[in-house]
């Protein structure tokens, strides 16, 4: 995946054009590779079924190849020796676990009363997305943005910390306590145990992590930092990105039959997700902006801010209330608004990014 730093004078339609052809049509390539994945789960009878067997610890194996190989190739190009910069930038570390871990959940617990009063399935499985932030996908979000690679790292690891600590109570509290103080009905409860929530970060932030990591210190001693980055790193970067097609392409077809089947009820929840990944995308944007963060922290916030972990959304809402479950069908929307809107948004963040020049 070819990356471009930012410049002065440069505007969208400059970074575009040093784009990779890969990198230049991703909005193509995703819209055929959602496409393909809503073929082949409608098409193919029992491939939906014979994709989510294939999975250990309740971790699915296919989509565990993909998140892994989207991940590594850009944690390979962290400059992880300059993470103590990042570390030590309070308004970005501080206005991060606010958006995230405050706002986010509230927000989305708001929309989902607001659209989806109607359907409680729905409404919990849109609240549980929201629960879950992003410690994966978003790394490919801020990198096609130019976003700052290694506050990203340090954003999506200090999530994952308080995914650990945090997602069980913010669950109860949202589900179960809150709407009981609103006079909203009864609440709603968990299945998850903690081990299980540490066990996906682990998988899918640690491993990728410590893989980039090591390649880095390895590949530097090696043949140095000069040729480890205009070598190496070109080698491996489109990896990124057929990663991501390839998860798009499991994802779908893991649902294919039920999005298909379900149109209206699949609208009925776009809808809020819709609202939710504008009101955090342009708010937290915004926020970088007003505190002075540069271009590059300003829209890693952002899509940090508005990413979500679809992952351990879908398998606790599987885990807690069945596969076929609305919520599970929540969760399963939740990556198929997600990838087009952020790809949107990553070339609203490009366009933008002159702003910050002229400041």
């Amino acid at each position: 995946m070819t990356r471009t730093e930012p410049a002065a004078t440069t505007g969208e339609s400059s970074v575009v054009a040093k784009l990779s052809t890969l990198d230049r049509f991703l909005a193509v390539w995703i819209l055929i590779a959602m496409g393909l994945g809503l073929g082949l789960g409608r098409l193919i009878p029992g491939l939906d079924d014979a994709l989510a067997e294939v999975e250990i610890g309740g971790i699915s194996l296919p989509i565990a190849v993909g998140l892994l190989t989207m991940m590594y190739p850009v944690l390979a190009k962290v400059r992880y020796d300059r993470l103590g910069a990042v570390t030590g930038d309070r308004r970005l570390m501080i206005s991060s676990l606010v958006v995230n871990w405050i706002v986010g959940p509230a927000v989305m617990f708001a929309l989902a009363w607001i659209f989806l009063a109607d359907l409680p399935e729905y409404r919990t499985g849109l609240i549980i997305v929201g629960l879950a932030r992003c410690i994966a996908m978003v790394i490919i979000w801020n990198d096609l943005a130019c976003g700052d690679r290694e506050a990203a790292a340090v954003l999506v690891a200090l999530n994952s910390v308080f995914q650990v600590i945090a997602f069980g109570v913010l669950g109860w509290f949202y589900l179960d306590l809150l709407p009981g103080w609103l006079g909203l009905g009864d609440g709603q409860s968990l299945d998850i145990s903690m081990w299980k929530i540490a066990l996906n970060v682990v998988f899918f932030l640690g491993v990728p992590l410590l893989a980039g990591f090591l390649t880095r210190r390895i590949g530097e001693k090696q043949v140095g930092r000069e040729s480890y980055e205009n070598t190496f790193l070109p080698r491996i970067g489109p990896w990124a990105l057929y990663g991501l097609l390839f998860t798009i392409v499991v994802l779908f077809a893991l649902q294919g039959k039920t999005i298909t089947s379900q149109p209206l009820d699949v609208a009925r929840i776009a809808l809020p997700l819709v609202v939710y990944f504008a009101i955090m995308w342009f708010g937290t944007f915004l926020l970088g902006k007003v505190i002075g963060l540069s271009y590059e922290r300003t829209a890693t916030l952002a899509f940090t801010a508005a990413g979500n972990n679809f992952e351990l959304a879908i398998a606790v809402a599987i885990a807690t209330f069945g596969v076929t479950s609305g919520q599970a069908l929540s969760g399963v929307v939740g990556p198929l608004i997600e990838v087009p809107v952020l790809v949107a948004l990553v070339h609203v963040s490009l366009a933008w990014r002159r702003t910050f020049a002229v400041a």
